[in-house]
């Protein structure tokens, strides 16, 4: 057995096969497994008529807190590949990582703006008001004026975040402070 799974539960990224992140999700819980699967609402145009749906926010992933008890139970839950890795072991994800996310998830995207020269590809910025207080991440992209593209370290995954820019704070500027 590997080491990288410790007695205390750390919370580790699943890939799951394409589409399949719901029924995992399903029979992760139905294993009592804790789990959690980020989902955004999205409106879809059908024939007849528009229908919001929830798509996964990270496609085929979906985030288990586990122990070394529960590493196989989990892989060999129908729907699961792999462990998400980093230098060829299975990621432990920070809880404010997931708690990250799920701040995101329950505030929904707003469209507010974010005045792009303050901030430079490369940045690390911490949000330092507002419902997403204290989430920190890496200004990856820059597109137009008023979008962002935030990458979580732990995570190794971008998360678009539309923000004012006096919500955003650069760590150098949180040094000086």
């Amino acid at each position: 057995m590997n080491t990288f799974f410790k007695q205390n539960p750390n919370w580790y990224a699943v890939y799951t096969r394409s589409r399949a992140e719901k029924k995992l999700h399903t029979l992760l819980v139905q294993k009592k497994v804790e789990c959690f699967l980020p989902l955004k609402k999205t409106l879809s145009q059908r024939t007849d008529r528009k229908k919001t749906i929830e798509l996964p926010l990270i496609p085929s992933y979906l985030f288990v807190r586990i122990t070394e008890k529960e590493h196989f139970d989990v892989l060999n839950t129908p729907g699961a590949v792999c462990y998400v890795r980093f230098d060829g072991q299975p990621a432990a994800i920070p809880d404010e990582q997931i708690d990250y996310l799920r701040q995101i998830i329950i505030n929904e995207p707003r469209d507010l703006t974010v005045q792009y020269d303050n901030f430079s590809r490369g940045d690390m910025v911490e949000v330092r008001s507002g419902p997403l207080k204290g989430i920190k991440a890496e200004v990856i992209q820059i597109r137009g004026k008023e979008r962002l593209l935030l990458r979580f370290e732990s995570l190794g995954y971008c998360v678009h975040v539309e923000l004012p820019a006096e919500e955003l704070m650069a760590y150098r500027e949180l040094a000086a402070s």
